[in-house]
């Protein structure tokens, strides 16, 4: 016997439309022969796919809670809530006194032939499993920090099982890791008439030299001479927006972080993430005559030590 439609979903009896569709294409996308190769993927997809062509359809669900397995096979003017209370009695019985599915007889001119009438409701409505929608893809989509932010459109090349594809695709500006970039009808193929499903490209952002990214926010280090740690200054720094200018409070130490706000990631749909220059002092590795003898005079006439407790 068939396997219950709702046991094949995995979904109670009391699912709601939306609890089936999902677990319909949470299923799909496992099992779908173009992304399954497993030699039962296939059968177990058909399974799935009729299980949910009934439930997601009023109609056939509320006939198929009546009437069971042999739902198709009941005559449309047999009315479900009628059928379900004899049920609980006696059971279905066809008019010969037969129960449903079993031969029927059906007078035609005279000849009385015995007709099967799962065979003849069959050749009415068809023995076809109807349209089975393409299940939903998804593939990685590596981005630079750069092309996250600028966004702008790109060709990719994918694998699949029948061979690589090329696509192009419009990134949206400051796209983040893990959003999910919906290409409509580029999923798996369809079967008996169904529409394609969905791609979706998940974006990962590559590591990168200077730039670290959380969430919109852009951290980046920033290299400053003593001098311009000490008296302060306006450096220049480049980001993935191209250069901008950093105010540098004097007395500032390796380690503080600077905001710079609006500078992260844009975001369409609200407030851009902020940039953060984290600052380093950096000094000369090999310094000439005139830097040594500076450094030698500051040395004499400081009376700085970092290492005093404050």
């Amino acid at each position: 016997m068939a396997r219950d439609y709702y046991e094949v979903l995995g979904v109670p009896r009391t699912a709601n439309q939306d609890e089936i569709q999902r677990a319909y294409r949470r299923l799909a996308r496992k099992y779908h022969p173009d992304v399954n190769k497993d030699p039962g993927a296939e059968d177990r997809f058909k399974e799935i796919s009729e299980a949910y062509q009934v439930l997601s359809d009023p109609k056939a669900r509320k006939r198929y809670d009546a009437f069971g397995p042999d739902f198709r096979q009941v005559p449309e003017d047999v009315d479900p809530d009628m059928y379900a209370r004899a049920g609980r009695t006696a059971g279905w019985r066809t008019a010969r006194g037969r129960p449903a599915g079993a031969g029927v007889q059906f007078g035609f001119g005279g000849l009385g032939d015995e007709i099967d009438l799962e065979d003849l409701l069959g050749g009415i409505f068809g023995h076809g499993r109807g349209p089975i929608p393409g299940a939903d893809q998804e593939a990685e989509l590596v981005l630079t920090v750069e092309e996250a932010y600028q966004g702008g459109r790109r060709t990719i090349t994918l694998q699949g099982p029948a061979g690589p594809r090329t696509l192009s695709v419009m990134i949206p500006r400051g796209v983040v890791n893990g959003q999910r970039i919906r290409l409509a009808g580029q999923g798996g193929r369809g079967a008996d008439g169904g529409p394609p499903g969905d791609l979706y490209l998940v974006v990962r952002l590559a590591d990168h030299p200077r730039y670290h990214v959380e969430g919109r926010d852009i951290h980046v280090r920033l290299p400053v001479t003593p001098w311009e740690a000490a008296l302060g200054a306006n450096v220049a720094i480049e980001t993935p927006g191209g250069e901008a200018k950093v105010k540098v409070p004097p007395g500032t130490s390796s380690g503080r972080r600077l905001r710079l706000r609006g500078l992260g990631l844009p975001n369409p749909r609200g407030e851009p993430g902020d940039l953060y220059a984290e600052i380093r002092i950096m000094v000369p590795r090999e310094p000439n005559d005139a830097e040594r003898r500076l450094f030698e005079q500051l040395a004499a006439v400081s009376e700085f030590d970092p290492r005093r407790p404050r």
